[in-house]
């Protein structure tokens, strides 16, 4: 099973796999937007639709409450009735033909209005003038209301419910007697049907559990088809409310005239009923933008991938006594420049292969050159390796700056002329900080390192590719075969027991064991390097080379310390002047 997943573990999976995750966060991200819009704009617009109609219905409240005021200021500015109060206030008695005529005179008004259940008439004094008894105003309407009714200066003041019957209200206003400088004659009491305002809208009464509420100043309801207590929520300024497990949408309209406000409960389930048809074309529009996605990415996911697997095949079936190229392909223009790089490469290389062999006459030359021909494929080809494990294990994106990297290595690798056989430990260093780099890519965070050198060194020559060996040594054998985090330190100091610089190569990998450790001394000691391998045959060929580049300033052998499980330690010197 577990082979059978590695297989799947390829570039072209990964970014398939990584732009149809993203794809479906996308459309998901998209689709609950689109349906949250859509919802949000049918609430807006139901609301506005409800609150017109809360518009309309308040303007019919306010033409019932005018009608009542109206007739109320005709009968509190009726001649007979101004002229009974007059006759009152002068303190003549009330005959009954007085009261016959006051009786036909309300009468008639009371005629005019259905929603009016009775009308009284009472004396400054709080005497009951009609109905002809001896009731007194304080015991039907409280001394606050009355007080309120003198500072109107006769105009309707709404008291509120009948304590004794809740089905109806009461209204007061003070009669202003005209020929007395509008002064108080008296008050009207007018009792009123709460059922005279009750709202009957066909198009509010179309859906089920929709409620409508009066309510006056005070917040006390007037009128309501349900008993709930909606002030807190009003005072709250709440736009929902949810009653019996039910959400409602709250839409409020007050008359700016009576002062009342008229409530209405919209159940937001209708709404959602609008939204629900919304989700089978958003369903529909997400599975075709998939499936289209799905198609163009499995595309696109391959012309990626084609041409680098191509090329990583080329690197496989490359032999070590000679590299061939990777035909040229129609891609990108990283990947042109990728397979370009690789094809130079691949010509220097074989370049620097015959050279060598052609100079094997020259045995001093011969020698060096030798030496250069094993380090440079072995590090070549230890390049080709971390950029197929790149380009295996990571995406797209690190595919330029791997590019890059190996061209500059390469670069500096691949020498043309004598010159380039001596570098400064400047460049040396800037060489081998690019090494580390593009074994980062392979190694993640498992790879940190360091690198100390004074600046007063930068300038020294050294011969080109002597201290990369030893760093490439550190990573292979002692960082890559642990899975803790590994540390390379390169340090470049002065000696301290001469003139020499001092150069460190420091790990802290798995170390030696201590007869490898003898082992390996011992071939450096006494130069064989040809029975030593991996990082033997790697330290004797650099101590030869600090024998033949140095054979006259008489430096010590290239020394190794190590103990098994506290890395390794290689360090050599050169002189600071330098050589040639």
């Amino acid at each position: 099973m577990i082979p059978r997943l590695k297989k799947l573990n390829t570039l072209r999976n990964q970014i398939f796999a990584v732009f149809l995750f993203v794809m479906i966060i996308v459309l998901s991200i998209v689709s609950m937007i689109v349906y949250n819009q859509v919802g949000n704009v049918m609430k807006e617009n139901a609301a506005k639709q409800i609150q017109q109609t809360a518009i309309e219905a308040n303007g019919r409240m306010e033409t019932l409450y005018n009608q009542i005021d109206t007739l109320s200021n005709q009968l509190a500015t009726n001649g007979t009735v101004q002229q009974l109060l007059f006759n009152i206030v002068n303190g003549e008695s009330i005959d009954f033909a007085k009261r016959q005529s006051l009786l036909r005179v309300i009468n008639n008004i009371h005629a005019y209005s259905d929603g009016i259940s009775s009308i009284e008439l009472y004396t400054a004094s709080g005497n009951r003038v009609y109905p002809f008894n001896d009731n007194k105003l304080s015991n039907v309407i409280d001394d606050e209301w009355v007080k309120m009714a003198d500072q109107e200066k006769g105009r309707l003041v709404w008291v509120g419910k009948d304590q004794k019957d809740q089905n109806y209200s009461y209204a007061i206003r003070r009669v202003s007697l005209m020929e007395r400088w509008y002064s108080n004659g008296g008050y009207l009491v007018v009792r009123i049907y709460n059922s005279y305002f009750q709202v009957d809208d066909n198009r509010m009464n179309n859906v089920e559990n929709d409620y409508m509420m009066l309510l006056d100043r005070d917040l006390s309801p007037i009128t309501t088809d349900y008993g709930i207590d909606i002030q807190n929520f009003l005072l709250e300024k709440k736009k929902t409310i949810t009653i019996d497990k039910k959400e409602y949408l709250i839409v409020t309209e007050q008359s700016k005239q009576t002062g009342w406000t008229l409530v209405i409960l919209k159940p937001t389930s209708f709404l959602m009923e609008n939204v629900s048809t919304v989700r089978p074309a958003i369903l529909f529009s997400v599975a075709i933008g998939f499936f289209l996605f799905f198609v163009s990415s499995m595309f696109l996911a391959t012309i990626i991938t084609r041409p680098i697997k191509r090329l990583t095949n080329t690197m496989k079936n490359a032999k070590m006594d000679e590299l061939k190229k990777n035909p040229e392909s129609m891609s990108s223009l990283e990947i042109i420049e990728l397979n370009k790089t690789y094809n130079q490469m691949v010509d220097n290389t074989n370049h620097l292969i015959q050279e060598v062999y052609e100079k094997e006459i020259l045995r001093s030359r011969t020698e060096l050159k030798a030496l250069q021909a094993q380090i440079n494929p072995h590090f070549l080809y230890n390049t080709l390796n971390a950029l197929y494990w790149s380009l295996e294990e990571k995406g797209e994106e690190e595919l330029a700056e791997t590019v890059i990297a190996m061209s500059e290595l390469f670069r500096y690798t691949i020498g043309k002329s004598n010159n380039d056989e001596w570098v400064t430990i400047q460049d040396e260093l800037e060489h081998i900080e690019r090494f580390l780099q593009l074994m980062k890519m392979r190694l993640g965070d498992r790879l940190q390192w360091e690198i100390v050198a004074l600046k007063e060194f930068d300038s020294v020559k050294i011969p080109k590719l002597m201290i990369q060996p030893l760093v490439e040594n550190a990573i292979l054998h002692g960082i890559e075969n642990k899975r803790r985090q590994g540390f390379v330190s390169i340090i470049v100091e002065k000696a301290h027991h001469s003139s020499n610089i001092t150069i460190k190569v420091k790990d802290n990998g798995m170390g030696i064991e201590h007869e490898t450790l003898n082992k390996i001394n011992r071939a450096i000691e006494n130069d064989y390097a040809s029975s030593m391998k991996g990082i033997g045959m790697a330290l004797t060929n650099v101590n030869k080379r600090l024998q033949l580049y140095y054979d006259q300033h008489n430096l010590k052998n290239l020394s190794l310390m190590s103990k098994q499980g506290n890395g390794t330690i290689v360090t050599f010197e050169i002189p600071i002047i330098g050589g040639n």
